[in-house]
């Protein structure tokens, strides 16, 4: 509760300046038709508020995003004349005194600098907000909407509360205060959006917002990657990590080859390896809500058929991210002694990551949701491409993967084991599993964001 009190007292402190600067911006009539975008993270991992700027700038819509840049956004994005991205300085906690009064300055330093910067910004139509984080953007954000008429949006892709309980407990009075701070100033917005029909159900029961549905679909760029571009890009890799370089020497040295593709000097054509290894993907923030050491056991245990005679092919895993625990787990894999399976853990170019989930043979998924109600996008990419996907189940998972149409869901390290045996099996196999299943995600005509957002998003704020 002190870290609220002390909010409270900085924005009354902080208010006549900002009024007093900002007063002639806030006279003029706001720019039509436009959107002012925030995001307290960083906007190159934030893919839902960039597709959403996207989407605005497609319809009209002059947007100004704002939030962290330490990894570079999409080119679309970067390329857009319709958008502006300002970013912001990411505030690091006190490493003096007890955590609370660590935290509790933080938050008054964030809530001043991000009530700074939108006050200095030509006001929107509409601000869109990304939850979480919304500790203390949505009360800044609304605080602003009432001052210069923009109509608040959040977008609830969890519960901020739920993910700082995977940390200190779900009964640790942080929690409790972030839990009851989200639900009220969540109730001020005047849109909601939310990733599942499970979340939008709880909304409405427990806290008393209404919100609409907008899953999560895939942007034009996530498809599946023609073979040339599959060699260009191991070739690109293998410049920096060892398992995407060839086993063996061609015998014609002008041929180039990957550890998956080889380059015909003469002809220029591209053709896959007949005992290529096996391509498997997984995408992390390497955060709590995602235990890897469920997917090394089971490398372990398919490594361990491999010795013992099965007939299956090497396996390169490729498990790409950045995030807080991405240390702790390369230490993990570090001691690991694999003879036929390699792990590298690389961070992608924004450009690149479509283009390997189109080149992998199947994805493997972790996310378990601290809240229960949200959905791992990095899925709704992969199926995009039409990357068949093995996912840790969870509450609603249901509402994305469907268990032997596109996809398995597994309980524990055994049972993912079992899937990896049976779907890597005389591999490759055009009449396993496997393809089975990337021939339903052909089929499937899956909508893409684009067509999703104009019947779900578009109406709300051309009708408000």
């Amino acid at each position: 509760m002190a870290a609220c009190w002390l909010v409270f007292l900085a924005l009354c402190l902080l208010l006549p300046l900002l009024l007093l600067g900002g007063w002639k911006r806030w006279r003029r009539r706001r720019a039509a038709r436009h959107v002012v975008a925030v995001v307290l993270g960083d906007v190159g991992r934030s893919p839902r508020m960039q597709y959403h700027a996207l989407s605005l700038a497609m319809h009209g819509f002059s947007v100004t995003l704002l939030g962290f840049c330490n990894s570079k956004p999409h080119d679309e994005l970067l390329q857009n004349n319709r958008i502006q991205i300002v970013g912001l300085t990411e505030l690091q906690s006190l490493a003096v005194g007890p955590r609370v009064f660590q935290y509790g300055v933080k938050v008054v330093f964030q809530a001043m600098y991000l009530l700074w910067k939108l006050m200095w910004r030509e006001p929107g139509d509409y601000i869109f907000l990304q939850n979480p984080p919304g500790l203390p953007s949505i009360a800044v954000c609304w605080f602003v909407g009432c001052l210069c008429g923009s109509k608040l949006v959040i977008d609830w892709h969890n519960y901020g509360y739920s993910i700082m309980g995977l940390v200190h407990g779900p009964s640790h009075p942080l929690v409790l205060l972030a839990k009851w701070y989200e639900r009220f100033f969540g109730r001020l917005s005047h849109l909601n959006l939310c990733v599942t029909n499970a979340m939008r159900e709880d909304l409405a029961e427990n806290w008393r917002i209404s919100a609409v549905t907008v899953y999560d679909k895939p942007a034009s760029f996530f498809k599946e990657t023609p073979l040339d571009l599959q060699h260009w890009l191991f070739m690109k890799l293998g410049g920096t990590y060892s398992p995407f370089r060839a086993r063996s020497e061609p015998e014609d040295p002008a041929t180039e080859r990957s550890a998956f593709t080889e380059r015909d000097a003469g002809s220029g054509l591209v053709t896959r390896l007949r005992e290529r290894p096996a391509l498997l993907i997984s995408s992390t923030s390497w955060t709590e809500d995602e235990d890897f050491s469920i997917l090394l056991a089971a490398l372990e245990k398919f490594e361990q058929l491999i010795l013992d005679g099965h007939k299956l092919p090497s396996l390169v895993c490729v498990i790409t991210g950045k995030g807080p625990l991405r240390e702790y787990y390369s230490r993990l894999i570090q001691q690991k002694c694999f003879q036929r399976v390699q792990v590298c853990t690389p961070w992608l170019e924004a450009e690149d990551y479509p283009l390997l989930l189109g080149s992998a043979d199947l994805g493997v998924c972790l996310h378990t949701s601290s809240s229960g109600l949200d959905l791992p996008m990095k899925v709704v990419d992969m199926f995009g491409c039409c990357l068949p996907v093995c996912a840790v189940n969870f509450k609603c998972l249901h509402e994305l993967v469907k268990h032997e149409e596109n996809g398995l869901v597994f309980e524990d390290s055994e049972e993912l084991a079992a899937q990896l045996q049976m779907l890597f099996s005389n591999f490759p196999d055009p009449a396993g599993k496997l393809n089975q299943f990337r021939k339903n995600l052909r089929e499937s005509e899956q909508l893409r964001w684009d067509e999703s957002w104009v019947q779900t998003v578009l109406p709300l704020v051309m009708d408000t």
